[in-house]
Formats: C-alpha cells, sequence, structure tokens
C-alpha cells in the first residue's frame, strides 16, 4: 500500500506526485523522491524497480522479508534492513523496513509492523538544510528513528529484570522465576538480533571507504552507530546478569534444600538417641526385673529426655535446627 510519494528539491518539498511522475523529478538536478510503502505487493514493489532501476537481488530481499538486518550494496545504491521491534500485550514483535536509496530517490517498505514513520518526514522537512544532503540524510533519519525507538524497550527489560530478582531474594517460586527469567531471555535475544547486525552494518557508513550514496553524511551515521554500541552493550549486561540470575536461583534452591535435608537429619539423630536409650533400658530391664527400684522408670525416661535435649541444643548451637 503506497503511504505517501514526495519529490524533494534543494532540501524543501516540492509535491505530492503520482508514482508515474516520479522518472520527470530524479532526473532533475538536486532533486529526489521518498516513497513510502505499507506491506507492499508483488505489483507495486515490480512498480518501484522499474522506476528506480532497483537490483533484482534486493527486490527478491524486500519481497521474501524476515532478513537479518544489514545494509549492502549495489552499484551506486544500498539497500537496507531494519526489525521494527515493539511490545503488544507484554510481548515482543518483530517487524521489518526495506529500504533502498540511490542518489535521487528513497524507498521505505514497512512490512508486519504498526509503527510509522510520518515524525521521521515532518523531522526531516523542517531541517531543509539537512535535507540537502539528498536521500543520505533520510537515510540516516530512518536508522536513527529505529533505534532510538529500541531504548524505551531496553529499559523496559532492565526493569523486568529488576523485579524478578526482587523476587527471587524474597523468597519466590523457583520455578515461576526460572520461567520468568527464561522468557526475559528470549525477548533480549530477540533485541539482540535487531541491534548487533545493525551495529555492525552502519559501522560501514563512516570512517574509510563509504557508498557514495552515504558520503555526504558520515558524521550523522557515526552518531547512530555509537548509539548502537552503547545499546549492545546494555543487552550483554542484561544477558549476563540474567545468566548470573539464574545460577543464584538454582544456588539458593540447593542451599534451601540442604537446609531441610540439615533439619530432617538433626530431628531424626535426636529420636534415633531417644530410641536407642530406651531400647537398652529395656534390655537392662528384662536382665533384671526384680533388680529396679519403682523409681528407675520415672529417673530412667529423664535421663533418656535430658540426652535428647543436650543432642537437640547441640544441633541447635551448629545452626541444624
Amino acid at each position: 500500500m503506497l503511504i505517501n510519494c514526495i519529490a524533494y528539491q534543494d532540501g524543501r518539498k516540492l509535491a505530492d506526485i503520482p508514482i508515474s511522475d516520479i522518472h520527470g523529478y530524479i532526473v532533475r538536478p538536486d532533486c529526489f523522491v521518498w516513497v513510502a510503502l505499507k506491506d507492499a505487493t508483488d505489483q507495486e514493489l515490480a512498480t518501484m524497480q522499474r522506476e528506480f532501476n532497483l537490483h533484482e537481488l534486493a527486490v527478491e530481499d524486500a519481497h521474501l522479508g524476515h532478513q537479518r538486518p544489514k545494509i549492502e550494496e549495489y552499484g551506486n545504491s544500498i539497500f537496507a534492513v531494519m526489525h521494527l521491534i515493539e511490545v503488544i500485550d507484554n510481548d515482543l514483535h518483530v517487524g521489518e523496513i526495506d529500504v533502498f536509496v540511490g542518489r535521487n530517490y528513497i524507498l521505505s517498505v514497512r512490512n508486519r509492523s504498526k509503527q510509522n514513520f510520518i515524525g521521521v518526514r515532518d523531522r526531516c522537512e523542517r531541517e531543509p538544510h539537512l535535507l540537502k544532503q539528498g536521500a543520505s540524510f533520510v537515510l540516516y533519519a530512518l536508522i536513527d528513528a529505529v533505534v532510538d525507538r529500541y531504548f524505551p524497550i531496553i529499559e523496559n527489560l532492565e526493569s523486568q529484570l529488576e523485579e524478578i530478582e526482587e523476587f527471587i531474594f524474597d523468597n519466590g517460586s523457583p520455578r515461576v522465576s526460572i520461567e520468568r527469567l527464561q522468557t526475559l531471555k528470549r525477548k533480549i535475544t530477540l533485541m539482540k538480533h535487531g541491534v548487533l547486525p545493525l551495529m555492525e552494518a552502519t559501522g560501514k557508513l563512516y570512517g574509510g571507504r563509504v557508498p557514495v550514496v552515504c558520503a555526504s553524511s558520515q558524521e550523522y551515521f557515526r552518531d547512530v552507530y555509537d548509539h548502537l554500541v552503547r545499546m549492545n552493550t546494555s543487552i550483554d549486561t542484561i544477558r549476563e546478569t540474567i545468566s548470573t540470575s539464574i545460577e543464584v536461583n538454582l544456588l539458593m534452591v540447593t542451599i534451601e534444600d540442604n537446609e531441610v535435608i540439615k533439619r530432617q537429619t538433626a530431628w531424626a539423630g535426636i529420636f534415633a538417641t531417644g530410641i536407642f536409650l530406651a531400647a537398652a533400658w529395656d534390655m537392662i530391664y528384662k536382665a533384671m526385673p526384680d533388680v529396679a527400684p519403682q523409681i528407675a522408670y520415672p529417673a530412667a525416661l529423664g535421663v533418656i529426655v535430658a540426652i535428647c535435649c543436650v543432642v537437640y541444643a547441640r544441633f541447635k548451637m551448629r545452626g541444624w535446627l
């Protein structure tokens, strides 16, 4: 579905144009056309391929979808893929935006996502001195918008991790803790798959040899790269913390099991002591029934109780009870 098709010259909007007029504008000097599509059909992609002379392999990737984030160079044009990650019903949904960039055009194709980039277009049109750089600045603005939308998601995942850690140390259910940690680990892995490849690809857009179409905006791509590096570091920290939390949770379960075993062993030792003494007294009494005075029974019981109390006190001192 066509969202908009607008021509720009010298950093300023000329007009909304029909697709059939694209060729007439892209041949003008200092003019470029910005087209935005959503869930494009095969026919729409074929039309864009004819208008902008897009490389067939890039069009094929856009048609198939579900691509790894990347930036590929095809002659004097580039093809970029980014993941659009959004929170829906407390879960992460991954969409995709494919961007074709040439000297005098930029085409964005958004798939499987409710996010829009109207704000990006408004931002670019408010900065005509930057928009004069052409399609490369628009590519930067799109990547920057995608990256900026990652930050709140990562902050939310960090908050979830803190809540789970508090739950663990508040003696929450170990099974529930493990399930929540594994769910969080899956989410942070989705973020990793979106951030790391894009960071590696963006690093090729500044310094050294860069695609011709991006040469005028290298410092802006460097800024995005710095954001992605910081974000990737945060993701790695969260992943390490999740692994540590899982180990701590399992360790706490082991410690709790050991405490239970120690208590059971202590009580078993106390009862075994009482049973042994009672059995020994019983054997002595049966061997010499006439010798035992009447006071012997309560005295024996008192001795048994006293010895059991001593055993209990020793276990208590050692922290087993």
